[in-house]
């Protein structure tokens, strides 16, 4: 299939074109619309770096995303007179694999109804459950006017390329309501994040739980080392290639455990060094002279965001210790207001994590699809609304009496 080119203008004197990836736009308007106060409002990350130019190029320079693994880049570019209003990063999809918000089960039922679901737009950053913005607005440009050209962008688009629907994933909560007043359907999901209240450090975070909580977290940390283990924590030029070898054998091995095929090969990583290696976490575990374990991490103004882990040896809590114990360790340490961890765990409740809502937004061209995913999607929102409520009531913390 032909890269689609650009969409007709949306309205008079706004012009949109599909980018067949970042090299057709420069990393200094693509990072100035990520990060402009038009596009943070209503946020309070004042840097994403899952939005970066240099993250989104590292997926695309190392062959992550493309044609060959079902995420083509077709990033959405709004102008009006040769001057940039806004941008956003989509893709191309033949499969819904590498999203962390699930839709296999709409594909299947309209495919054996004999709709072909596939290909379908993902305005999103591939492989990664972040919140972020997706409708990326250049300074000085009207945020509604910019996200309603954006929208009638993609809507272009996937006519154009004959695509069944557009999915914008872990949106900001202001654009997932202006989408939903453009007529997405509106879908959420919850995740669990750490938040710091302000602690001094990680012992000042144990004092706000409850004690038996706070013993087997201390218990935790404690047994998690006793193999002789030790922790190091990398950043910026810290960070080498013989770290990135040791972590990509970490990260295959689980990878291929969990889901048969890591999404990220190994240039990727090297990419990520390359273009914002201070924006990069490293935690490694080692034993016996060797790296045994590892998570990577990125790092925002006001959070820390944890993405991957892996191990070559299984020690109990180590993974507890890696991913998540020592990352509020280092968030409390740079003042970070809160920890991200990813998607899914449960577990993550009884070390201080809490249950947070995530927003995605959906338009599906074919009015039966709609119809029967928009009824779906009223019941699951209703569903997590009282899981959350459910989770909140939970959480290890003191209660107030």
């Amino acid at each position: 299939m032909e890269t689609p080119g650009a969409p007709r203008e949306s309205a008079p004197a706004l012009q949109v074109r599909a980018l067949a990836g970042l090299k057709e736009i420069g990393a200094e308007a693509w990072d100035a619309c990520a990060t402009s106060a038009e596009t943070l409002r209503g946020g309070d990350e004042t840097h994403n770096p899952f939005v970066s130019h240099a993250f989104l190029s590292a997926l695309e320079d190392s062959g992550c995303v493309s044609r060959k693994t079902g995420w083509l880049p077709l990033h959405i570019s709004l102008e009006r007179d040769g001057d940039l209003l806004g941008v956003a990063p989509c893709y191309l999809k033949s499969h819904s694999q590498g999203e962390y918000v699930f839709d296999h089960g709409w594909a299947d039922a309209y495919e054996r109804a004999g709709g072909a679901y596939y290909p379908k737009l993902q305005a999103s950053v591939p492989f990664s459950p972040v919140t972020g913005p997706r409708f990326l607005i250049a300074p000085g440009a009207d945020p509604d006017v910019a996200t309603a050209g954006l929208i009638a962008g993609l809507r272009a688009l996937r006519d154009q390329a004959g695509a069944s629907s557009i999915h914008v994933t872990f949106m900001q909560e202001a654009e997932w309501e202006r989408a939903g007043a453009a007529g997405f359907l509106k879908r959420t999901d919850q995740q669990f994040h750490w938040l710091n209240a302000g602690y001094a450090s990680f012992d000042g975070f144990l004092e706000a739980l409850a004690s038996r909580k706070r013993k087997s977290i201390r218990r935790e940390r404690r047994d998690a080392l006793s193999q002789g283990i030790t922790v190091e924590r990398l950043t910026g030029s810290e960070i080498t290639e013989a770290h990135w070898d040791a972590f990509f054998a970490f990260y295959t091995d689980t990878g291929a455990r969990k889901w048969g095929r890591p999404y990220l090969n190994r240039r990727f990583f090297s990419l990520l060094s390359e273009r914002m290696a201070e924006r990069v976490l490293l935690i490694m575990a080692r034993r016996g002279g060797r790296y045994i374990a590892g998570a990577i991490n990125l790092v925002g103004d006001v959070a820390l965001y944890g993405r991957n882990w892996g191990c070559i040896e299984d020690h109990p809590f180590l993974h507890f210790e890696v991913c998540y114990y020592q990352a509020i360790d280092f968030a409390i340490a740079r003042g970070l207001k809160r920890v991200e961890a990813g998607a899914q765990g449960e577990h993550k409740l009884a070390r201080g994590y809490r249950p947070v809502l995530m927003r995605s937004a959906h338009d599906i061209a074919d009015p039966g699809l709609r119809k029967a995913v928009a009824d779906y999607l009223r019941r699951e929102r209703a569903h997590v609304n009282a899981l959350v409520g459910e989770f909140d009531s939970l959480t290890p913390f003191k209660r107030e009496t």
